[in-house]
């Protein structure tokens, strides 16, 4: 087994404040970390995926009941995309079209960017923490 190294010394700026950064909106967490390029390619991606899966009808209506666990857990995974999701939302993009033939598509991109979203959330902690360089 390969050995881990673990960096010593934190990242200039706080731990908090870039995690929230990185929920807001998948890669400001890294700009405001100083990781520039990793920050921008983040943002470019994970945003094209979840507006790809908003303009393919993704219902966006949160379900918080726990009668559906499944549903339950598709909300949580759209609403960690931050905060693209909610402005998606407020402009009237919650919907969806049950009956458009990309509609479950639209739904596993805008999920699938939400659980992106916090494997990068989860990075950018790794980095202000200092267990890793980020580069």
């Amino acid at each position: 087994m390969a050995d881990s190294k673990i960096i010593a010394e934190p990242r200039r700026g706080g731990v908090v404040p870039a995690v929230i950064l990185a929920w807001l909106l998948p890669g400001l967490g890294h700009l405001y970390l100083r990781k520039t390029t990793k920050g921008l390619v983040l943002l470019v991606s994970i945003m094209a995926l979840f507006s790809l899966g908003v303009s393919w009808e993704a219902r966006l209506a949160p379900y918080l009941g726990l009668d559906d666990l499944l549903a339950f857990l598709r909300s949580i995974a759209q609403m960690a995309m931050g905060l693209p999701y909610f402005i998606a939302r407020s402009l009237g993009f919650e919907a969806g079209l049950v009956t458009a033939p990309s509609h479950e598509y639209g739904n596993t991109f805008t999920e699938v960017s939400g659980l992106l979203n916090i494997l990068v959330m989860l990075d950018a902690y790794d980095i202000a923490v200092g267990r890793k360089s980020g580069s």
